[in-house]
């Protein structure tokens, strides 16, 4: 799982721990990979990486399949949230033409180019392998076109887009692609502002909301599930929908 040491990313690594599953925790700071694995437990490894980067995404699948013998699941949550770009997007949005090339690529590398690189990685293993699921983890689509969003919202198109086409190309494999998104403004590290309005921060999904949509789409009812977008404060509408 990628983006796994804090919000939501941190809660969708826990529950499908509590369910059983063995883990790979990643983010680009070593040490918070490690706090985070040893706070999960011992089926829990870290590895840092840094989703921009083939040779570091190239290593960390390495040392997963070296470590378990194959990949059943990728869950692509690496992500930057706005206050990299403009700490204070939500009170002060910053039209696009003021966003720094540095700070748009940032964002967009880590969103979209790292969920291209990883499943470039996985998916030819997970195809030899019989089979594997994708997750990708999007936002809403206000948030898509929302004032002041750039590169955040852009990067989220991209991903929705990149994930329709992975589902495309791989229709009739064995390899299933789907998206889950939180349905509401999540509480991951960069999503809001430090000074955010209390009534703001009132609003702000849990994301242990994650849970229980990511746990299924790792279970045996999910098999076949492909080419959905899940929302996962409405999910159980979502997963007894055919």
């Amino acid at each position: 799982m990628t983006g796994a040491t804090s919000g939501l990313g941190a809660a969708m690594a826990g529950a499908l721990v509590e369910a059983g599953a063995r883990v790979m925790v990643t983010g680009r700071d070593q040490a918070r990979a490690e706090g985070t694995a040893a706070e999960l437990g011992s089926s829990v490894i870290a590895c840092r990486l840094d989703v921009r980067d083939e040779r570091s995404v190239a290593a960390c699948v390495a040392r997963a399949r070296d470590a378990w013998g194959g990949i059943d699941m990728l869950v692509n949550n690496a992500g930057i949230g706005m206050r990299t770009v403009n700490p204070r997007f939500l009170l002060e949005p910053q039209p696009f033409w003021e966003v720094t090339p540095s700070g748009f690529r940032n964002v967009v590398e880590t969103k979209v180019v790292g969920c291209f690189l990883m499943a470039r990685e996985v998916v030819p293993l997970m195809l030899g392998d019989g089979g594997g699921r994708i997750v990708n983890i999007s936002m809403n689509e206000q948030t898509m076109v929302r004032r002041g969003f750039v590169p955040y919202g852009p990067a989220g198109a991209g991903v929705e887009a990149l994930s329709r086409v992975m589902a495309a190309d791989l229709a009739g494999s064995s390899v299933t692609v789907n998206i889950l998104l939180p349905g509401g403004r999540g509480t991951r590290t960069g999503m809001v502002p430090d000074d955010a309005p209390a009534e703001v921060r009132a609003r702000l999904l849990d994301p242990a909301v994650m849970g229980p949509p990511i746990v299924w789409l790792a279970s045996d009812q999910a098999a076949g599930v492909h080419d959905r977008r899940i929302v996962a404060n409405a999910f159980e509408t979502a997963s007894a929908a055919p």
